[in-house]
């Protein structure tokens, strides 16, 4: 064994392990792989048994299924679509794997005689195909290497620049299969005895030995079951601590005094309170009497009256002396809320600023200069509440608005600006409890569980363009019983000039055809704020009956008389966005509706969305669809963060052991704040080495 080998840590370099050297520690650091540990934590993504796979012979269409066989012939064919066709033989039959992209990479990737598992869906055209199949090479031709061949077979995810280095599922195995006896017996266990018991958890080196090489599947569940837990454990670990030592070890403000203004906002409301409303403000209110810093999450449907909330507490703040700021993730939302909150608050002697990104130098200034003297007392905006030059006098109270649409840092930087102030989070995007608990297991949970009363849940519907003539005559008819509609185009970043001429094109080929009597008006995120504004308030007071739109409408506007929404291409758009912007109809006590209009071309996912949008209007059941199609770290923008950055557990089948493991790291903490029992400083230990640096961030989140 080399000197390298026999110093090799957990915490060295990839590169000093045998088989992989700068060149290859280069290409595994862009997916992440930096230290020895990284690499043992670069768990199969499945398992292959060579003792029950499916013959050729028994294929069937439609199945997805894992095939083995030896590579017959490679041939680049030439025709109607340029395509690779591989042929693979068992002792069965022969199978076609068939590549029309990557072409001149993938034709160099196989050798007659090599055997390769493929995996993918079965087709049948003169026999069983399957198409731009994924695969992993599993022995040399001609070799037989039990490593490779025998067995459970550990299959890793790998990349293109990878696999041109050696470092597919093959090249993965024979690295690992080297590092794991270095460590074997000698391992550190990251776990206190109690909990190993308690869970009744595997060892650690004989878990990293069964999750790359498992003896039968028993064993692999149990491996599998001590890291999720693990992972999960420290996760919640690392939350609860974060709770705990802002409830306990953080110096806040108390907001003792509840004053005239508030009584008054609440007896000028046209609306009672809901009962949610009151018990959430209750909640509120606790936490803004003591002296620790409040971090507290509102989460509600799309109408459910979360804003109002937010403006009661932010009253309180303002009747004890500080200033309260509310930042919204779009310039039209921070625009609709400065406008509803002037409202609301009109007569109140109070000095209310929206701060935008684009505003006149001298208006700036004067912006600016309020909130640092002091004489604004609330302030509405934009991330531009967070840019340099924006100080304020006494910031006590911090209301964040879909806070996922903000990057971590953004959210920081704004409440470094107050004197540890009280933070209020709101969101519309109704959240699975599981994933709750895992992005915002530091906060204390709010939700406005109920919707105000008379509302009518909103009729939707899913067409497709041929039936687009009878779609413009329904909504014709809704017009001229008095109502108003929406027609959205989607938008999306990588091509909003293209989507915005769509908006544009829609809106004048509209206006001379289907609804060539009726008044149109077009409104994108391209326009000016007055000019946005205007088109806001002139459809919101009916002088405009039918408003073209992009997805800038998605969130803020509040008109009781749309009663009828048209998303075109409704394939194209997240189920969360659907659901935001179906809440843009349904309002006022008029039953409305939303047609979803798509092409015939849908894809599988799209078809899951659509049909979710149609049996439903519960936001947390769409949540969960949304989780289970998307992905936890694209539905709510943390896959750059990393907070979500989970290599074994999965959020959407492994709640249960969420639960598990936030309840053993509440009796934890709750017994035990700072870590400092010998079994503790061991977890304390495995958490800042281990999971800091995945986790850190969470603090601000």
């Amino acid at each position: 064994m080399s000197e390298k080998a026999q110093t090799l840590r957990l915490d060295s370099s990839v590169q000093y392990v045998k088989g992989i050297g700068p060149k290859r520690a280069d290409a595994l650091e862009k997916i992440g792989i930096r230290t020895v540990l990284d690499f043992l934590t670069h768990f199969p993504r499945r398992y292959l048994d060579r003792r029950t796979l499916t013959t050729i012979r028994n294929l069937r269409a439609g199945d997805r299924i894992t095939v083995v066989g030896k590579v017959v012939s490679v041939e680049l064919v030439s025709g109607r679509r340029r395509r690779l066709v591989l042929i693979i033989s068992d002792e069965t039959g022969m199978m076609e794997c068939i590549w029309f992209q990557g072409l001149s990479y993938v034709s160099k990737l196989f050798e007659v005689g090599e055997t390769i598992a493929f995996h993918g869906k079965v087709t049948v055209y003169r026999g069983p195909q399957m198409v731009h199949p994924e695969f992993d090479k599993l022995s040399d031709a001609g070799e037989s290497d039990p490593l490779h061949t025998g067995g459970i077979i550990p299959l890793y995810p790998s990349t293109e620049s990878l696999s041109r280095q050696g470092l597919d599922s093959r090249g993965f195995r024979r690295v690992i299969h080297g590092i794991l006896p270095l460590f074997n017996q000698g391992m550190t266990e990251t776990l206190s005895n109690s909990l190993l018991k308690s869970q009744n958890l595997m060892p650690v080196h004989e878990a990293y030995e069964t999750m790359h090489f498992p003896s039968n599947w028993k064993a692999l569940e149990r491996a599998q079951y001590r890291f999720k837990f693990e992972e999960l454990f420290f996760l919640q670990l690392f939350l609860i601590l974060q709770r705990e030592t802002r409830h306990t070890e953080q110096k806040g403000i108390a907001f003792e005094h509840v004053g005239d203004q508030v009584r008054t906002l609440v007896e000028r409301l046209p609306f009672e309170l809901t009962s949610a409303q009151k018990r959430v403000l209750r909640e509120i209110r606790e936490d803004m009497k003591t002296a620790s810093p409040m971090n507290r999450l509102v989460q509600g449907d799309v109408g459910a009256g979360k804003t109002v909330v937010a403006l009661l507490a932010m009253l309180i703040a303002v009747e004890n002396g500080y200033q309260t700021a509310l930042m919204a993730p779009t310039e039209i939302l921070a625009e609709q809320h400065y406008l509803n909150i002037h409202r609301l608050l009109e007569g109140m002697n109070l000095q209310i600023t929206l701060l935008r990104g684009k505003q006149k130098a001298a208006e700036r200034r004067e912006i600016l200069q309020g909130l640092e003297d002091g004489t604004t007392q609330i302030v509405i905006g934009t991330h531009a509440l967070v840019q340099e030059g924006v100080a304020f006098h006494k910031l006590g109270f911090v209301v964040i608005d879909e806070q996922h649409r903000f990057g971590v840092m953004q959210r920081a930087n704004l409440m470094e600006k107050g004197l540890q102030p009280d933070v209020l989070i709101m969101t519309a995007t109704p959240i699975p409890r599981t994933l709750a608990l895992t992005i915002y297991g530091d906060l204390d949970v709010s939700a406005l569980d109920e919707m105000p009363p008379g509302r009518l849940p909103v009729r939707t519907v899913w067409r497709k363009e041929n039936v687009r003539d009878k779609v413009y005559d329904f909504i014709r008819s809704e017009i001229h019983q008095g109502n108003q509609a929406y027609i959205i185009y989607p938008l999306v970043e990588e091509s909003e000039k293209i989507d915005l001429a769509a908006a544009t094109e829609g809106f004048e080929l509209l206006s001379t055809t289907a609804f060539s009597d009726f008044n149109l008006a077009l409104l994108h995120g391209q326009m000016k704020s007055d000019e946005k504004e205007s088109v806001m308030q002139r459809f919101k007071a009916g002088e405009i009956q039918i408003l073209i739109s992009t997805t800038v409408i998605e969130v803020g506007i509040d008109v009781p008389n749309a009663t009828v929404m048209l998303i075109e291409h409704a394939e194209r758009f997240g189920l969360t966005q659907l659901h935001q912007l179906r809440g843009r109809v349904g309002r006022g006590p008029i039953q409305s509706t939303c047609i979803l209009l798509s092409s015939y071309a849908v894809s599988e996912d799209g078809n899951k969305r659509l049909k979710t949008m149609e049996s439903t209007t519960d936001g947390f059941k769409i949540a969960e669809a949304d989780l289970e199609i998307r992905g936890p770290g694209e539905l709510f923008g943390t896959r750059q963060s990393g907070i979500l950055n989970l290599k074994v557990a999965n959020l959407m089948s492994d709640g249960w052991i969420v639960e598990k493991a936030r309840k053993e790291a509440v009796r934890i903490v709750e017994s035990d704040l700072h870590l400092e029992t010998s079994e503790n400083r061991l977890l304390k230990q495995t958490l800042r080495d281990q999971y800091q640096s995945r986790f850190g961030l969470i603090q601000v989140g």
